[in-house]
């Protein structure tokens, strides 16, 4: 009956960091991605959130685990995301497809399968981006799979309403990953201009994120909501 906790994309960033949290607060803590979690303790079920067929094999295992431990809460994290720089007049089917495979349908695809099995006390959270409510240039599929993000998170507090599992979207602003750092290039000109996008003048560290999403398990009164995490960004 112990508590468990399911974060895709562990294997860095915001989804490590949340792994790291989870342990030390005596979940048992689950993560799915290509690449192991860089923390001792925590089970890694990897797989390819990018094939269809991968990620159904991954929600069949997690059912059965579930089916078996029996948890006494879970706390469903999605983490995992991809990020192309594109535009909408650039865009070619194939290539918002895969983003909108790893950013949303293996989403669902988790959803349907272990949702059933999670117990009242559970939560399933969405991890998104100030992009799930604005957009920026040359992140067209990125922030098309971010809004998207926002509405299926609305929609699944509605269709759960009154079997006691809350949902929420985390929004983080400029946070200091892999995937942020390899999306500018590792330009550190670029690192600073968007530092100084928020009123600390500095990039959102991923431990902070993980606070965040933490918190938000235990916290079912904000059911539904959009928790941003920015530093306050300046609004143009």
């Amino acid at each position: 009956m112990k508590r468990t906790a399911i974060i895709t994309g562990a294997s860095s960033g915001i989804g490590a960091a949340a792994a790291s949290m989870f342990l030390d607060a005596g979940f048992a803590v689950i993560n799915i991605s290509r690449r192991p979690c860089p923390i001792t303790g925590v089970t890694d079920l990897c797989g390819d959130l990018s094939n269809p067929k991968s990620v159904q094999e991954l929600a069949r295992t997690l059912s059965l685990q579930l089916a078996e431990t029996q948890p006494s809460s879970v706390c469903l994290v999605h983490n995992a995301a991809l990020m192309l720089k594109d535009t909408a007049d650039s865009t070619d089917d194939s290539s918002l497809a895969k983003v909108l495979q790893i950013n949303t349908l293996a989403i669902n695809n988790l959803n349907r399968e272990l949702l059933p099995l999670m117990p009242s006390g559970s939560s399933v959270l969405f991890v998104g981006s100030t992009l799930s409510e604005k957009a920026v240039k040359g992140a067209f599929s990125y922030v098309v799979s971010k809004h998207a993000q926002l509405g299926m998170m609305r929609a699944t507090c509605q269709d759960l309403m009154g079997r006691g599992i809350h949902t929420a979207l985390i929004c983080p602003g400029f946070t200091d990953t892999e995937m942020l750092r390899n999306h500018i290039g590792q330009d550190q000109k670029i690192i600073e201009a968007i530092s100084a996008m928020n009123s600390f003048g500095r990039l959102v560290e991923p431990e902070e994120i993980a606070r965040l999403i933490f918190w938000s398990h235990s916290n079912p009164v904000i059911n539904g909501a959009v928790l941003h995490g920015n530093l306050g960004q300046v609004e143009h």
